[in-house]
């Protein structure tokens, strides 16, 4: 199978600009988050970035994985707009939860992101064994952010 590169480059570069944006648009809160009370097993605040970029990188290959498949037309679509729509969850938790300061509220909304992944893990299954497995530290990442965000909102 030859490796169509750039089509590559573009599905992984997608998420990782949509996360640096939603970055971008937070960094100014950052310091509001690490004053507040955090739940016990919150990591240290430089392991987000860290993480959320290799998610990002996996999920563009899983995407790519998709696009690039010989499953049918309608599968791909489907899939793919599944895949889209959850990055766009993604990007507006980080403004709710950091800008906003809308816990309760991302909680919730974070609740629907992670169906979307799931929709979106089970829509990959039907094409790409590999895609699946590479969206499942996204899904087990964002299961532990729920706990976090529930966390948060309830400390404070």
């Amino acid at each position: 199978m030859k490796i169509k590169w750039k089509t590559l480059l573009v599905c992984i570069a997608i998420p990782l600009l949509v996360g640096g944006l939603a970055g971008f648009i937070s960094k100014n809160s950052m310091s509001s988050f690490a004053l507040l009370n955090q739940p016990w097993l919150s990591p240290p605040g430089w392991l987000f970035p860290v993480v959320w970029t290799i998610l990002y990188i996996l999920m563009g290959i899983a995407s790519f994985l998709i696009l690039t498949s010989n499953a049918p037309q309608e599968s791909i679509d489907s899939a793919i707009k599944l895949y889209g729509l959850q990055l766009l969850f993604n990007f507006f938790w980080t403004i709710w939860f950091f800008n906003l300061h809308l816990y309760f509220f991302s909680f919730i909304w974070l609740i629907a992101l992670w169906l979307l992944i799931i929709a979106t893990t089970l829509s990959f299954s039907r094409i790409s064994k590999l895609a699946t497995y590479l969206m499942v530290p996204y899904l087990l990442w964002v299961t532990f952010a729920a706990y976090l965000n529930l966390s948060i909102a309830l400390l404070n």
